[in-house]
């Protein structure tokens, strides 16, 4: 009995170890996917702003996605942070400052902080999921978008709306993405 019960011990030690891993390399991956999506789609989204005359939106929410993603599917508390502390870093490093400059790593930090506080609201089930990561990317979208004005930009009122609005849209596009993601390996 005692054997059985050190074999028992020994392997559920493995077992969490494996999932601390799996659950490590699947934020990390995220976190690129988020700079390289962001990099990739910012002259299209760039060609959407100039028209409305607002400074972005669009592609943060698409790299935001990213974090509620890595959030969601690996269900670690404080995940988001994490990833942002880690994005902001990398962007910083690699040059992809733009207008931020050094407040580059607070301005991917307070959405992290933001989808944070959004996947510690208690729903539960599929539908909850998907509720937490449609309103976890609208909220890092705004809260990106409310930094970047307050930091950089300082929009006249009604631009200012506009480009809310613009973050709280494409980052709704997003946290719907994100949903269908994280739910994606699961049946109704």
């Amino acid at each position: 009995m005692q054997k059985i019960m050190e074999m028992m011990t020994k392997n559920a030690r493995q077992s969490g170890i494996k999932v601390i891993i799996i659950k490590a390399l699947i934020l990390l991956l995220c976190c690129f996917a988020g700079i390289f999506v962001k990099r990739a789609i910012n002259p299209l989204a760039n060609v959407i702003t100039d028209a409305l005359h607002i400074p972005g939106g669009i592609s943060t929410s698409a790299s935001l996605m990213f974090l509620v993603i890595g959030a969601g599917v690996t269900n670690c508390r404080f995940g988001a942070i994490v990833m942002a502390t880690m994005q902001g870093s990398c962007a910083l490093m690699t040059g992809m400052t733009g207008s931020m400059g050094i407040l580059l790593p607070i301005a991917y930090l307070l959405p992290g902080f933001a989808i944070d506080a959004v996947m510690l609201l208690p729903l539960q089930g599929q539908w909850g999921k998907r509720l937490k990561a449609f309103l976890a990317n609208i909220a890092a979208s705004l809260t990106a978008a409310l930094f970047a004005d307050i930091a950089v930009f300082h929009l006249p009122a009604i631009v200012l709306l506009v480009y809310l609005c613009v973050a709280a849209f494409s980052g709704a596009i997003c946290g719907c993405l994100a949903a269908s993601v994280i739910n994606g390996g699961e049946n109704e």
